[in-house]
């Protein structure tokens, strides 16, 4: 049976949130350089466009690497299929009218709140809810020559 209570945070995240004690780090935890890695090809265009948004940002933080990428496309992926479903209920409304006659929740109002559901935990693993931010003191990346 797994151990109960809150995972494990990165160091780096902890670091950022400046929570980070001594003795309480893993001496094991890879160390990987900022990087923002390449955008999959699969994003669609709402996607990609969130994508150059976040990836920037993150890194600016310090707070991305090129393992970051499948948490990363998730999110943005997230977001396009939200970013769709609301505007399909902008168009057709939040209730629509069942073969049958009679009215019924349109299935974009499910697609946009799960959509939903997945962008608020993903963003609580990247820091980026208003809650798991306030927790944040990040300072900027120096640049490399």
């Amino acid at each position: 049976m797994a151990a109960r209570g809150a995972r494990p945070l990165p160091t780096k995240l902890k670091l950022v949130r400046n929570t980070l004690r001594r003795g309480r780090t893993n001496a094991h935890e890879p160390v990987l350089p900022v990087e923002i890695p390449r955008c999959p090809a699969h994003l669609g265009a709402e996607a990609k466009r969130e994508w150059k948004r976040l990836s920037r940002e993150l890194a600016s933080c310090g707070l991305l690497t090129r393992i970051d990428r499948t948490a990363l496309a998730m999110l943005c992926e997230a977001w396009g299929r939200w970013v769709e479903a609301e505007e399909a209920l902008r168009k057709y409304g939040v209730v629509i009218k069942a073969p049958s006659g009679f009215p019924m929740q349109s299935p974009y109002l499910a697609i946009a709140n799960k959509a939903m559901e997945q962008i608020r935990a993903l963003l609580t693993e990247f820091g980026m809810s208003p809650s798991s931010r306030t927790r944040v003191h990040a300072a900027a990346v120096a640049a490399e020559d």
